[in-house]
């Protein structure tokens, strides 16, 4: 499969990667057995946060791909703090906070630099030019080599695409959740990609029962699960590979991240890799048809 590159940035990976917060439980045999299979696959972009299980999570691909590490791009997440007694966590982006979390992350990643280091989220009140000034600072003292953010509120993409050096932005993005593209030709044109997360929306429109979702009813999920059902057997190809490629056959998305829980999982994202394709624009609209695409209410200025 063709490598492509995260935004303006040197780091050069499959357009699958995989995310691992839904790997839980630690260093489990299992979870490491995924990982280094993920690995195996093709798969060299794996997407972690500090907060995820308390950084139990940064300490499983830490130790599950240390041998391999100068072949991987690991990507970690700060900005939310939890409390000493665990019962929920913190917004807490700040330069000295987020200069002080980079070491235990790189603690628990068992590395000497992170190479996609992102705010965790964000808002328009926070201080952000002392928050890019402090991503600066790690990328100049080796600590990063680049940054860039997960959000969904395009007044902060718009802010920090405008002001800062990111390459990247994280964002739920899916044949259901077509909200990210009111920012895409901003990101675009500075050069940002786009790395999408729920591509498979948490498995209902492939084997997982039908439920709502943001503001669609559950018979709109429905009309969505038989018009994938309907491409997907007439390209002969899986619901899996169908909406992974609806995501990725957008120009400004360059990386899929898959949650992966299982070995089952993988083997399907697998499959995906041996046998990629986008979709064609008539193809992408056939999926959509009559789905009706949400817009954002909050955070456009």
């Amino acid at each position: 499969m063709q490598e492509i590159k995260i935004g303006q940035s040197d780091l050069k990976i499959a357009p699958i990667g995989m995310g691992t917060m839904s790997l839980k439980g630690g260093a489990t045999k299992l979870n490491v057995d995924i990982l280094q299979q993920a690995y195996a696959s093709g798969i060299r972009y794996f997407d972690t946060a500090d907060l995820y299980e308390r950084g139990m999570n940064e300490d499983l691909v830490g130790l599950a791909l240390s041998s391999v590490r100068d072949q991987v791009v690991l990507a970690t997440k700060v900005g939310n703090q939890w409390r000493s007694d665990g019962s929920t966590w913190d917004w807490k982006a700040s330069k000295p906070y987020i200069i002080k979390a980079v070491e235990a992350s790189l603690s628990r990643l068992n590395t000497d630099y992170i190479d996609l280091y992102q705010l965790h989220g964000g808002t328009i009140e926070d201080p952000i030019d002392e928050i890019i000034e402090a991503f600066e600072v790690l990328t100049k003292a080796g600590k990063i080599r680049y940054y860039g953010i997960s959000s969904i509120r395009p007044n902060v993409i718009q802010a920090y695409a405008e002001r800062s050096n990111i390459v990247s932005v994280m964002m739920q993005y899916s044949v259901l959740d077509r909200r990210p593209e009111i920012v895409f030709p901003l990101l675009r044109r500075k050069g940002i990609s786009v790395i999408s997360r729920g591509a498979l929306t948490q498995g209902m429109l492939v084997d997982k029962p039908i439920e709502s979702y943001q503001q669609l009813t559950s018979g709109e999920i429905g009309h969505a699960k038989r018009n994938v059902e309907r491409v997907a057997k007439a390209l002969g190809i899986s619901k899996t590979h169908l909406l992974l490629g609806y995501v990725l056959s957008n120009p400004a998305v360059d990386v899929a991240a898959v949650g992966v829980r299982t070995l089952a999982q993988l083997r399907d994202i697998e499959s995906f890799l041996s046998k990629f394709r986008l979709l064609t624009e008539e193809q992408r609209n056939e999926v959509d048809k009559d789905i009706r695409k949400l817009s954002y209410t909050d955070h456009l200025i």
